[in-house]
């Protein structure tokens, strides 16, 4: 490949390598502009076409703009020259998140905190039909808080990659990440075969070792095909089992990432980063944290064996989330454009009974995803693809709650005029306050919509 440019097209600036395969190098870059760190992807066309590549550049760049998503490495654009094609994507200063299990297992806190990115990211990938059919520690990323990115799409499959049968039957993946079905060549589901990878990522993160290893490649595939493989002896027995339900050889039976998201090890990590959260809000204002007492029961609460009971939270976290509190370092900046929050006086029921009434009333689609978590998403197209966000639901008593709505697709502007002209009149009788009537700048009144808009496109340009 001939020699990097100095300056691509008068809008990044060029610099070290980060990483090269056979047909791409990445190098750091900036922009000109915004002073933004990028990483350039430069792909040399003749080697691709020499190769019959050309197809798969086209669909990884397709897939990349489809799989929008906080834990997947965006792709800001495309431009091409008559010798190279250039991905601009984000930078994620933390590098390959291999490096930090090459010094060994990791703790369980973080493992699980990688692994909630992780299923978080490919279960979104997956209900846009993207299959990433390549999930391993070299290709997840971190940024600069330490948070996953999703990467290298470039064995990437969409659902028109299927054939008549439904499957996908191309072999592709890394060897000691790839599931049996794959090796077998008979068709696999992509969306079970990514679950397997997930599970492979997982045993990595928590052993520092590979769970399915030999230096012989035909005994190592004998043991992938038959679930062969032996957990540490410091494995919980929680995560033991969970591992042996998502590195099961049978296709059929392995579990779905629902079910993992229910699984007593899943959960329990979110019980731990919800007792992390409170241990910050009283050391960042022990006082009123002290009035306020503990959540109830500690975390999630469980009223028998109702999966649909919220979160709960104490009065403190009430208070951290208003907008006459400084504490943006615990929960976010107050002035978030792609948030919305209401209180409520009545039961979790009636709340979840509602929404899913204004769902059908504004036809949107609806789905839970956990106790308490709701996904809703427009069937319509919009600027940015179909627009779609999470409703959380928060137990501060019995009988009061708050919600928390958050953009998680889409054109930002859309959300909030759906959240304004359509969310807040269907609900109105079930809400005791929104946020934003304290904060008026949440959102937008018509006379400053024209302006926001521009500033949007720019932030989400960027």
């Amino acid at each position: 490949m001939e020699n990097k440019p100095s300056v691509l097209t008068d809008k990044y600036e060029v610099g070290r390598l980060l990483g090269q395969g056979t047909f791409a190098k990445v190098y750091y870059g900036r922009s000109v502009h915004t002073n933004q760190s990028v990483a350039i992807k430069m792909i040399d066309k003749d080697k691709v076409m020499k190769v019959g590549l050309m197809e798969q550049i086209k669909r990884e760049i397709s897939v990349m703009r489809i799989a929008k998503h906080p834990n997947v490495v965006e792709l800001y654009e495309v431009m091409a020259t008559k010798t190279r094609i250039y991905f601009v994507m984000e930078y994620c200063k933390g590098g390959e998140l291999f490096n930090k299990v090459a010094k060994g297992k990791l703790r369980d806190d973080v493992a699980w905190k990688y692994f909630h990115q992780l299923i978080n990211a490919v279960d979104f990938c997956h209900s846009r039909q993207v299959y990433h059919r390549d999930i391993k520690p070299e290709n997840l990323l971190l940024d600069d808080n330490e948070n996953l990115k999703v990467s290298d799409f470039g064995l990437s499959a969409l659902a028109d990659c299927k054939r008549q049968d439904g499957l996908l039957h191309t072999t592709c993946g890394t060897p000691a990440y790839v599931a049996p079905e794959v090796i077998n060549r008979k068709g696999y589901d992509g969306t079970k075969a990514d679950i397997w990878s997930c599970g492979v990522v997982l045993f990595v993160l928590l052993a520092g070792y590979l769970p399915f290893h030999d230096s012989n490649l035909m005994e190592m595939y004998r043991k992938i095909g038959k679930g062969d493989f032996k957990a540490p002896s410091w494995f919980a027995p929680e995560v033991r089992r969970l591992l042996c339900k998502m590195l099961d050889p049978n296709p059929e039976t392995r579990i779905t990432i629902a079910k993992i998201r229910e699984s007593s090890w899943f959960r329990k990590g979110l019980h731990m980063k919800q007792k992390k959260m409170e241990k910050r809000v009283r050391e960042t204002n022990p006082l009123e944290a002290s009035a306020a007492g503990p959540s109830e029961n500690g975390g999630r609460v469980t009223e028998g064996n109702n999966t649909d009971q919220p979160t709960s939270i104490n009065a403190f976290d009430i208070i951290a989330s208003s907008a006459g509190f400084d504490l943006t370092g615990l929960f976010g900046d107050v002035y978030d454009k792609r948030e919305s929050r209401f209180t409520s006086q009545k039961p979790a029921s009636v709340i979840i009974s509602k929404l899913e009434e204004v769902a059908q009333r504004l036809k949107l689609s609806i789905r839970k995803r956990e106790a308490g978590l709701f996904k809703l998403e427009t069937s319509k197209e919009g600027r940015k693809g179909k627009l779609s966000m999470d409703a959380e639901i928060f137990q501060v008593t019995p009988t009061f709650h708050m919600v928390e709505m958050k953009k998680s697709n889409g054109d930002t502007l859309e959300y909030q005029k759906l959240v304004k002209e359509d969310l807040r009149p269907a609900l109105a009788d079930i809400v005791w306050v929104w946020q934003s009537d304290k904060d008026e700048q949440l959102i937008p009144d018509s006379n400053q919509e024209t302006e926001q808009h521009q500033q949007q496109e720019e932030e989400e340009r960027l």
